[in-house]
């Protein structure tokens, strides 16, 4: 079954990064689900290493963007360089040609060079001097972000945002775990001895998989009805558009797989909805994201088909 190459990645992280198991999940039901992860939270949480535990784990090959005011979008894409010998110009590629791409303090870069990553993240290709490159396969972009009211952040353009299949915060580890982390070993020499438990093919086979989980008519209803509940709420300040419609289903199916079904469960939904959601909602008059308590109303109010 090829959930199973999901429950060895989760059983191999959770030794690494200590109680997280939900967040760990998520961030591989985006993965599965073909998305791309928005991890915001302070510094210092494990951010960076779920990143790297992901891509150790899947056998991906890995490259890390350390995301600075003074960061080109050339710095990412990559720059056409004169060779003599040929007498024509060469693409020499940047590091977002690897199979995951951690953009680490993305919000720390202006908006110009944040949206260098549209395209890659949208096509799974770039296109420098006219001429397009095509990204390698799986392509899974991890981006870290800091809390907007830090000093020297760019918050992140909607465009931007709905680029994002999920957001997800970390937050700071129960009091057993903080122990486990302060008392053992260092994470990163963990790391460092781990071998990949699946190969980037079976990441592949769980994506392809994920997309034939049934998702029947009723859901679809239910879908639809959280989705117009989004739209008509007088304590938002818009709605979510089909394509995060399109999303919460993706990301369903790819939660129900883990849990080795071929159909989801409304309950897939609404485990979800609140990372799919979150980032794209924005509370009317202040403009911040739609708050948790929000999200859980939502999914309170409207009722199974």
């Amino acid at each position: 079954m090829p959930h199973r190459h999901a429950i060895r990645v989760l059983e191999a992280a959770n030794c690494i990064i200590l109680g997280k198991e939900r967040e760990l999940r998520l961030a591989l039901t985006c993965l599965i689900a073909r998305g791309h992860l928005l991890i915001e939270d302070v510094p210092g949480v494990g951010k960076t290493t779920l990143a790297h535990v992901i891509a150790r784990l899947s056998g991906l090959q890995f490259q890390r963007i350390q995301f600075t005011s003074d960061l080109l979008p050339a710095d990412i894409i990559g720059v056409s360089i004169f060779d003599r010998d040929a007498t024509t110009f060469r693409f020499h590629p940047g590091p977002v040609f690897a199979q995951l791409i951690l953009a680490d303090e993305i919000n720390r870069a202006t908006p110009k060079t944040q949206s260098a990553l549209l395209e890659a993240m949208e096509e799974h290709q770039v296109t420098a001097d006219a001429e397009t490159h095509v990204l390698p396969e799986p392509f899974f972009v991890i981006a870290t972000q800091n809390p907007s009211h830090q000093i020297g952040t760019f918050p992140l353009p909607e465009s931007q945002l709905d680029r994002f299949l999920m957001r997800i915060r970390l937050g700071y580890p129960d009091r057993s775990a903080e122990r486990a982390l302060l008392m053992g070993e260092d994470r990163r020499e963990l790391l460092e001895r781990q071998n990949a438990v699946i190969r980037p093919e079976d990441l592949l086979t769980l994506q392809r998989a994920a997309h034939g989980v049934t998702v029947a008519e009723r859901l679809v209803d239910y879908v639809q009805a959280l989705l117009g509940s989004t739209r008509h709420s007088p304590e938002l300040a818009g709605g979510l558009s089909p394509r995060a419609g399109l999303g919460l289903i993706g990301a369903a199916r790819a939660w129900a797989l883990i849990d080795g079904r071929d159909h989801v469960l409304p309950e897939d939904v609404q485990t979800v909805f609140p990372h799919v959601a979150g980032h794209r909602l924005h509370a009317a008059g202040d403009g911040r994201s739609a708050p948790p308590e929000l999200l859980a109303q939502l999914v309170r109010d409207v009722a199974v088909a």
